[in-house]
């Protein structure tokens, strides 16, 4: 069958995640995934399995998740943003579509990773309609938190930048670059934008990081101890994780 790929931007506010979850004794929880193949098989009449590029956690967002599945060839002349979005939930949308050689695999084939996390800087309040997409954080010393980029830039294993409740026994990764950047809009004065890019990402590995920034921008950690931190590979020694409000999976690459 057809391989079709899915470019797919969601509010995650309201779900538990992307990937879909069964718990015991309880009615299955909304995922991004699960409406997603809801979708599917209305329009083509039967289950299909989606795999998408990553896991985002409950309450994160998306630009550009990537997603691929089998579709019957009869069904390739649909529209397929279309044909989706008319059965999706309004936070959810299908923003482009192509097909893709049989070997192609949204998650598998991925070369690198971009997420980018939104703080706000404002102790006294937070804009009720920027709440569900950002970290209300408070005030930064913006040179100590510029001064842990480095230490984080690289290949490192990243161990002590991981929580639990994951499989992954490789624990070392490429950050390729953290930039910090400020809002455009007019009425964000008080937004910081930090943008990682990596050939891949552990589990909650971004908003770790995130909380360590944000631990050295409150003059709680030292920047210049982040190398022993990472040689020690203990999560324990970390400060806490970032909210997963603030952060949005950006854009994916593949060779």
């Amino acid at each position: 069958m057809p391989r079709l790929k899915l470019t797919i931007a969601y509010v995650g506010t309201h779900y538990q995640g992307w990937q879909v979850q069964a718990w015991k004794n309880r009615p299955n929880p909304p995922t991004v995934q699960g409406e997603i193949e809801r979708a599917l098989a209305d329009v083509v009449g039967r289950p299909v399995h989606v795999q998408g590029a990553g896991r985002t956690d409950s309450g994160v967002h998306a630009d550009a998740q990537i997603a691929h599945c089998d579709v019957p060839e009869e069904k390739t002349r649909l529209d397929w943003v279309l044909a989706l979005n008319t059965r999706l939930p309004h936070d959810i949308r299908v923003t482009d579509f192509a097909y893709v050689p049989d070997d192609f695999n949204a998650c598998f084939s991925v070369v690198r990773k971009a997420y980018t996390y939104s703080l706000w800087l404002n102790r006294r309040y937070v804009p009720p309609r920027l709440y569900p997409f950002v970290w209300g954080c408070g005030p930064l010393d913006l040179d100590r938190l510029d001064a842990a980029i480095p230490f984080l830039v690289g290949e490192h294993d990243f161990a002590s930048m991981r929580n639990r409740g994951t499989d992954t026994r490789n624990s070392v990764r490429t950050v390729y670059s953290i930039t910090r950047s400020s809002s455009p809009l007019p009425g964000q004065e008080d937004m910081v934008l930090l943008r990682f890019e990596s050939n891949g990402f552990l589990k909650q590995m971004v908003r770790n990081m995130v909380g360590l920034m944000v631990a050295c921008g409150r003059g709680r950690f030292d920047p210049s101890a982040i190398p022993a931190l990472l040689e020690a590979g203990d999560r324990r020694l970390a400060p806490v994780t970032a909210p997963p409000q603030g952060l949005t999976m950006t854009r994916i690459w593949y060779e």
